[in-house]
């Protein structure tokens, strides 16, 4: 049967410690597919988030990974995508954006806007991907709404259209003013915010003495607002020219609720997307889908490999065959998953906005497209520009299969970049990576998903140029640089620092040496 209901496809994102794994978990509470939110730093008897599973993501309280989870909610089907906020892993961040139709940018409302966060709000703007803001931890000492307010359309230069304004300051969190309806939403705390936090819908004469106050200047304010115009507009949001704002305390479940409502209200449905010659294809065409992730290890009891596709038209059913743009080669889907984070389930069928695991789909790299009928190719995920680079070698040599079998996994998922060549060999490949935190998970998932000890060994080089077989070639053992080559068949070239690149590019004018974008979003 035909699956019509909406979809609601977007990304969470923020600067590192805003709250993003905890929204995940406490919007799947909400929307009743969890029965407790679990705490990314596992404090006291709450368990973890189920976006966060990797062991390494427990033990430092981060995510490293993007994870994808899917529940219905209110008669729509929710595909959502909680995101790394640490720069280190802006790759896996810039690739689920580019899968979604929306974000849900947190702020910190003690901190503000941070660097990732003004980075993050620029990619959104540049893909077309409109962004509803939400102040969290409002449960503690921050700063005034208005100055919050302030710097966004300051700093970002997109203007704020607050939906809820909160009743009590930072730290003193009542509640909030619906600004549609002029409601006042009590919240209940409870036990560790594990459950949800019960709401009371009140009109303004309803407000009780000891709320009434804070009430008060939370009015005013909403006054001020008004007479300043600042109020939603469905056009200019979609435009990218707003961002609805809302306030919320993630860890005690405040606001969530309100932040479901918005997302089903304003946020954008699937729509046409160009292939890369131009070619538009609309959602009720035939199947398309494009990958946008790849990752391997979610199951210890046996070796798996999920490819993360997102439909992007027609209806998928389990075991069609379709088309790998790529190669030109037929693909059948056997094996097709919906993903909850880490568990995953058999799905039948699927709609454009969803996103699918394909299991052990081994011919499938991030950025690849597959396709029914007329062929369509969607446009590559960019690989950043590395600025930090170190050799790798097998920590045990009995163990080399391992280690290499492991390495091509890694760089299959986009873990660092693999760069070889034919004087290093498959014994010394180069890692390159935006940030070392990689090396680290690198390292980590090379012990304990593959069993094979790594041994890695900082280079001195710090800036990376694209260039082509040609210029390969002609700058083969020249001084100050060396030529690589990664899976895709892109010739790299690494130099020991910038002054280095401009010489080398001096001296060889005729020689292409490419900028890649640069990482950090």
């Amino acid at each position: 049967m035909l699956d019509t209901r909406p979809r609601r496809t977007f990304a969470v994102i923020s600067h590192p410690d805003a709250g993003k794994s905890t929204t995940t978990e406490a919007l799947a509470l909400h929307a009743r597919a969890i029965n407790e939110a679990g705490a990314v730093h596992g404090k006291g008897d709450r368990k973890a988030t189920v976006s966060d599973w990797m062991a390494m993501e427990k033990a430092r309280g981060i995510s490293i990974t993007s994870a994808a989870l899917q529940f219905d909610y209110r008669g729509h089907v929710i595909n959502l995508v909680d995101t790394p906020g640490h720069s280190d892993f802006s790759e896996d961040t810039y690739r689920v954006l580019s899968a979604v139709d929306s974000a849900v940018m947190m702020i910190d409302a003690g901190k503000g806007l941070e660097p990732q966060t003004l980075k993050l709000f620029r990619v959104c703007a540049l893909r077309g991907i409109p962004v509803i803001t939400v102040i969290n931890k409002w449960d503690r000492p921050g700063l005034s709404p208005l100055e919050l307010m302030d710097n966004i359309q300051d700093q970002i230069k997109i203007r704020p259209t607050p939906l809820t304004w909160p009743v009590g300051e930072a730290g003193d969190f009542r509640g909030v003013l619906d600004r549609r309806s002029g409601e006042f939403i009590k919240y209940t705390r409870t036990a560790g915010g594990a459950t949800i936090a019960p709401e009371t819908r009140m009109s303004s004469e309803q407000v009780g003495e000891d709320d009434r106050l804070v009430w008060e200047a939370a009015f005013e304010e909403h006054q001020l607002l008004d007479l300043e115009e600042a109020n939603h507009d469905q056009a200019t949001f979609l435009a990218g020219e707003t961002t609805p704002v809302m306030f919320a305390s993630a860890l005690q479940n405040f606001g969530i609720a309100q932040l479901l409502e918005l997302l089903l209200e304003l946020a954008p449905a699937p729509s046409p997307t160009p292939g890369v010659d131009g070619t538009l294809r609309n959602p009720e065409d035939e199947f398309s889908a494009f990958v946008f992730k790849v990752q391997s290890g979610m199951n210890s009891a046996h070796r798996d490999r999920l490819a993360y596709a997102r439909i992007v038209s027609g209806e998928f059913e389990r075991g069609m065959v379709v088309t790998h743009a790529e190669t030109g080669r037929p693909f059948a889907t056997k094996f097709a998953q919906t993903v909850f984070g880490r568990e995953t389930t058999s799905v039948e069928h699927a709609y454009p906005g969803d996103i699918i695991g394909l299991v052990n789909a081994n011919s499938l790299r991030v950025g690849d497209t597959i396709f029914t009928g007329d062929k369509i190719e969607f446009p590559k995920v960019p690989s950043f520009a590395p600025e930090h680079f170190m050799t790798a070698s097998a920590g045990d040599i009995s163990r080399f299969k391992q280690f290499r079998k492991g390495i091509e996994q890694l760089d299959q998922e986009g873990v660092v970049q693999v760069l070889r060549s034919d004087l290093r060999g498959d014994q010394n490949p180069v890692l390159a990576a935006v940030g070392p935190l990689q090396f680290e998970v690198v390292e980590d998932r090379m012990l304990n998903e593959f069993n094979s000890p790594i041994r890695l060994a900082r280079l001195d080089y710090k800036v990376a140029r694209v260039t082509d077989a040609a210029g390969a070639e002609a700058l083969k053992g020249a001084r100050g640089c060396e030529v690589l080559q990664r899976r895709d068949g892109t010739h790299v070239v690494l130099f020991a620092d910038q002054w280095r690149a401009n010489a080398t590019a001096r001296d060889n004018p005729d020689v292409r040496l490419d900028a890649l974008p640069a990482g950090g979003v």
